[in-house]
């Protein structure tokens, strides 16, 4: 019989690691209100197939790989931070329904997928919070592949479904928010990435 536990195991961690405020549920929150639940909810989804990524890496005993991370965040955070300010800069100066006009927006909603992904497998605190939690749970045994995979696919539901229950949330409200209110949140969301940005940078620095 197959055993499931280490699936559940991953759909609890998928939701830890997603569920914590930063910038990429920032940008969720200000896209969902923005143009629509789907470009928040595709936002989330390229933050958690780099959690699935980070999850395979400590998952299936790559510590070789999951080492070299950790020690070239000097270098990776940077890039990350110059990123979340570029994107932040881009929220501050956008206004209200840039692309809210459009039905279907392809190109848009690729890169609303990208950007997240980009931000997340550049992002110091995801690599150490999977080396950090896998070594709490003692997980990472690259002997059972099976289980190694069921992490895998958990970690990425969990992720996903907080992504889909915030989107939509975010969705939702979107009927209060008015061009003036989008003008605030745009500001706020804007500085707030740009200081998470300068952040990465400084932590690179240092």
């Amino acid at each position: 019989m197959l055993d499931l536990w280490p699936f559940w195991k991953g759909l609890g961690i998928g939701l830890a690691v997603a569920a914590p405020v930063g910038p990429v549920g920032l940008l969720c929150i200000r896209r969902s209100l923005a143009c629509g639940w789907l470009s928040g909810f595709l936002s989330g989804l390229g933050a958690a197939v780099a959690d699935a990524v980070y999850a395979a890496i400590a998952a299936f005993g790559l510590t070789t790989l999951t080492s070299w991370l950790v020690a070239s965040q000097d270098w990776i955070a940077p890039i990350g931070g110059v990123l979340l300010i570029w994107i932040g800069i881009g929220i501050w100066h956008s206004k209200p329904g840039d692309r809210g006009a459009a039905p279907v927006d392809t190109a848009g909603l690729a890169a609303d997928f990208a950007t997240t992904l980009a931000v997340t497998m550049t992002n110091p605190a995801t690599i150490l919070s999977f080396v950090a939690l896998f070594a709490g749970f003692g997980l990472g045994t690259a002997s059972d592949y099976g289980a190694a995979t069921l992490l895998t696919v958990g970690t990425f539901l969990g992720s996903a479904l907080w992504w889909l229950f915030l989107s939509n949330a975010s969705g939702w409200a979107r009927r209060y928010a008015t061009d003036g209110r989008l003008v605030w949140v745009n500001r706020v969301a804007g500085a707030i990435i740009v200081a998470f940005g300068l952040w990465g940078i400084s932590a690179g620095i240092r």
